[in-house]
């Protein structure tokens, strides 16, 4: 018998949407401070160093089932993965969660957290969204990720771990810091006098508090079936993009316009400790600032050109 034998390999945790815009935030924040508890695997469509490469929808389980056989089953999967941009299709969130869970399941995943959105509690009203509160989306992307919550509460009730979040905001992932436009231009509510309650109000999470949320779910004793996830208290859009050094105005708000999107995180905060001030915009600017990801304020110059 060796006198120094083989430590066991750490967990494995693998990431499917990684080349996402809050799947690449997230890696980039791992990449500098790895989980203690496990190794990161990403999953990309196409080849990619180190990366597993598979696509559930094409290919079906067979590169994850391979995995699992050369190093046992990943321990958790973080499914990011979904239809995203313009032309992309949301019917195709539940094929993929079906795809994705389905093989999960072949390969013995111990634990699988599904990125749902806050899009499946419908429009904007004055109290927050507890989830508890009955599914109403009203666009395209809601209804996809409500039927793929649906897939997953499937999956549950045959006995695989699986935890639907119901993600808010992500800061530098989201319509307000991706806008190229300078100045960045917010809608007004009402006749509010205060600028961080006349614009629009939402549920924000920083990448690295993501990332840390995310740490402890994967290794959690026992999930619900669905958890909202944000940090603890909601902010304003104007507020988040004066933190960034951003050059914003207001607008009238179009009808339509959703004011106040806020979800209710009493569930999670007793589940995870977050870090002091993770809720405030200068704390989730300073997130992006370590991961080089903030948007640049000069292109303020190019639109006035």
């Amino acid at each position: 018998m060796p006198l120094c034998p083989t430590p066991p390999l750490p967990a494995t945790w693998l990431i499917t949407g990684a080349s996402g815009r809050v799947g690449r935030l997230i890696g980039a924040h791992w990449a500098m401070r790895p989980p203690a508890a496990a190794r990161i695997l990403r999953q990309t469509r196409g080849a990619s160093l180190g990366a597993l490469v598979w696509d559930p929808l094409r290919e079906g389980p067979g590169a994850l089932l391979a995995l699992a056989a050369r190093q046992g089953p990943p321990a958790a999967l973080i499914h990011l993965a979904g239809p995203t941009g313009r032309d992309a299709d949301p019917a195709l969130a539940p094929a993929l969660a079906e795809a994705v869970l389905a093989a999960a399941v072949m390969a013995g995943v111990g634990r699988v957290l599904l990125a749902s959105s806050a899009a499946v509690y419908g429009g904007a009203r004055a109290l927050p969204y507890a989830e508890t509160d009955p599914p109403a989306p009203i666009t395209a992307y809601g209804a996809g990720k409500c039927a793929a919550e649906t897939v997953a509460a499937r999956w549950r009730d045959r006995g695989l771990s699986v935890c639907a979040l119901r993600i808010g905001n992500v800061a530098g992932a989201d319509a307000l810091l991706t806008n190229p436009s300078r100045p960045l231009v917010i809608d007004r509510f009402g006749d509010a006098g205060e600028a961080a309650k006349a614009g629009p109000e939402r549920s924000y999470i920083g990448p690295a508090t993501l990332a840390a949320v995310l740490e402890t779910l994967a290794t959690c004793p026992a999930l619900p079936a669905v958890l909202n996830v944000a940090a603890p208290a909601p902010i304003g859009m104007a507020a988040l993009a004066e933190a960034a050094g951003l050059p914003w105005a207001f607008a009238p708000a179009p009808v339509g316009a959703q004011h106040r999107i806020v979800l209710e995180c009493t569930r999670l905060a007793a589940l995870h400790d977050f870090a002091p001030g993770a809720a405030r915009p200068e704390t989730m600017i300073a997130e992006l600032a370590a991961l080089n990801a903030l948007p640049p304020a000069s292109l303020l110059l190019k639109a006035c050109r």
